[in-house]
């Protein structure tokens, strides 16, 4: 009998974030080596092998890739140095996303740029402080680099895109590039779905429920059905291979954050890497019935595989947006009894938050992760959303 050969994976960036991969992977008979800058990174010990190596640095990060004899590169939720993946896949020819493609998701002015010029995003953007001739507001200011909620401001005029400035100088991060750009109309929506060699897949579409400005945070997200809008799941479709294709990229996950006002679609940023917040290795595997994670390492790996979603179930996940001194908490029996006479169910409960805990207002993405989330089904998205309030009532706040 023929003895299989073990094929030898790598991470880059070994956070907590990546220990879903990781362990996955693992499950599937595959070797992992971890990298990351930091040495008490939680992935370096998960992994079969973890290396301390700044993973900013490609042609440190491509040596060690080189020395390990690696087969292929896992992607884990990451920003910036989705660089150092994408140049290292074209320096080993490895499969994945390249350099040039990475450098897009990760840039935002160079992403508006791309696809402003193939028409596909149809709005006013530009490196704040050198030129904001004819911007509407509102508007938005963040990061030119990186990814995730850190650093945004929701700007109504242009007397507050000064004062945000002068906030940002204030903080010692004058010498990063921001970008200014106007707010699309429309309600916000997430994707999560994979790029198999040319052929795109929408896994998931998420509706998000937001705060209001000017933080306007994720608190959950609503899985679209196709029962009751495949239409509109067709039309992001379409809308997105448009996009992957201009942005060059090939077999790999990726998520999306978009706005749609009717039949206007708005890509807000893209990137090949999957999903953070419990979206891609909790939410879109019991929603859409599909764990990506796992299918993009059966694909690596010769096994069978498939992206296409099992069924999209109405599901939501909300996130505990609580502010104040915790009194008291609600177990999962608390939930399951506040749901039993109703036709929606719990399906997880992860709650890290305890009496006498101090909570601050919810400003950044990062600000709610540590607390948890739990994960309702139901028939409709108005009775989820209530249930998903009346829950977080239960909580007894000073």
């Amino acid at each position: 009998m023929k003895e299989e050969t073990v094929m030898r994976a790598a991470v880059i960036g070994a956070g907590a974030e990546s220990l879903y991969t990781i362990h996955k992977a693992q499950e599937l008979g595959q070797e992992v080596l971890a990298l990351d800058g930091d040495p008490q990174a939680v992935g370096l010990a998960a992994a079969d092998k973890g290396i301390h190596v700044d993973i900013a640095d490609e042609q440190q990060v491509i040596a060690v890739l080189q020395q390990e004899k690696i087969d292929y590169l896992l992607t884990p939720p990451i920003g910036r140095v989705l660089t150092s993946v994408g140049a290292a896949n074209d320096a080993l020819h490895l499969p994945g996303i390249g350099q040039k493609a990475a450098l897009i998701c990760t840039d935002k002015y160079l992403f508006h740029q791309r696809l402003n010029e193939n028409q596909l995003r149809n709005t006013r953007c530009y490196l704040a402080g050198r030129e904001e001739g004819g911007l509407a507001y509102p508007a938005i200011l963040k990061p030119r680099f990186g990814s995730g909620s850190r650093g945004i401001f929701y700007l109504q005029d242009k007397k507050e895109m000064e004062q945000a400035l002068r906030s940002v100088n204030g903080t010692g991060s004058g010498t990063e590039d921001y970008v200014l750009e106007e707010v699309a109309p429309g309600m916000e929506y997430g994707v999560d779905g994979a790029v198999d060699g040319n052929q795109l897949t929408v896994v998931l579409l998420r509706r998000k429920l937001l705060t209001l400005p000017p933080a306007r945070q994720a608190v959950g997200y609503l899985a679209v059905t196709p029962e009751t809008e495949s239409g509109l799941i067709r039309q992001v479709h379409d809308y997105l291979c448009r996009v992957v294709n201009v942005m060059g990229l090939r077999d790999c996950l990726f998520h999306a954050d978009l706005m749609i006002e009717e039949d206007r679609i708005f890509v807000i940023e893209l990137s090949a890497r999957p999903s953070g917040h419990y979206l891609h290795d909790i939410f879109t595997p019991l929603a859409a019935g599909t764990d990506i994670a796992a299918e993009y390492i059966k694909c690596r790996i010769g096994m069978p595989y498939s992206y296409r979603p099992d069924k999209i179930r109405k599901m939501m996940i909300r996130y505990f947006d609580l502010s104040g001194r915790v009194m008291s908490v609600p177990t999962q029996t608390n939930v399951y009894e506040l749901l039993e006479k109703g036709s929606n169910r719990l399906i997880k409960w992860q709650c890290h938050i305890a009496p006498e805990d101090f909570l601050e207002p919810v400003a950044t993405g990062r600000s709610l992760m540590g607390r948890g989330y739990f994960i309702l089904a139901g028939s409709t998205e108005a009775e989820l959303v209530t249930a998903g309030e009346e829950i977080l009532r239960r909580f007894a706040m000073y």
